[in-house]
């Protein structure tokens, strides 16, 4: 069994094969642990049964992202099995491989990717312009996360070794107010 975990926005999503489950928190950090093990457990499985974790590393909520990765980490590591990271551009691209993503960073722009574009972020000027080398834009509507546990699979089966990192597109608040 994959266990996906979501802390990169707001609450938290887990997905244990083609289970989902949000909960809504304004305290991941206090809130996760109990909310995965109670996930779990709702589903009728055991940590044992787990077989790897992925984990949303961004872009999202610059916190809530290396909380997730630092709990699925640590949770990998006890259980001795592998964290996947997935990104939300490849679950907005897993359904539409074509596609622009454009997702409103809450920030006044947009972050950005698509096959041809790895990811940025850009001014709405910029956007406007260029999804327009796509046949369409996605990104405005929340991706699936089931989609991550056939991603995960994929990405064991083809025994990439991608370091679980956050995608972060920007400095954080802390690094830009820096003086």
């Amino acid at each position: 069994m994959i266990l996906v975990i979501n802390t990169s926005g707001p609450g938290l999503d887990f997905v244990l094969n083609d289970v989902t489950k949000h909960v809504d928190t304004d305290k991941q950090s206090v809130a996760l642990a109990t909310e995965t093990e109670k996930f779990i457990q709702e589903n009728g499985a055991k940590w044992t049964d787990l077989s790897a974790i992925g984990v949303i590393v961004g872009p999202g909520s610059f916190t809530g992202i290396r909380l997730g990765i630092a709990y699925a980490k640590g949770l990998a590591m006890g259980l001795n099995i592998p964290v996947v990271p997935v990104n939300a551009f490849e679950l907005y691209l897993y359904d539409a491989p074509d596609a622009f993503v454009a997702i409103d960073s809450g920030r006044g722009d947009f972050f950005v990717a698509s096959e041809k574009l790895e990811p940025c972020t850009m001014t709405i000027d910029e956007v406007e312009i260029k999804q327009m080398d796509c046949p369409r834009t996605v990104g405005h509507k929340p991706f699936n996360l089931r989609n991550a546990v056939s991603i995960v699979n994929t990405k064991l089966k083809l025994g990439a070794d991608e370091p679980v990192i956050p995608m972060y597109l920007r400095p954080s608040y802390a690094e830009q107010n820096k003086k």
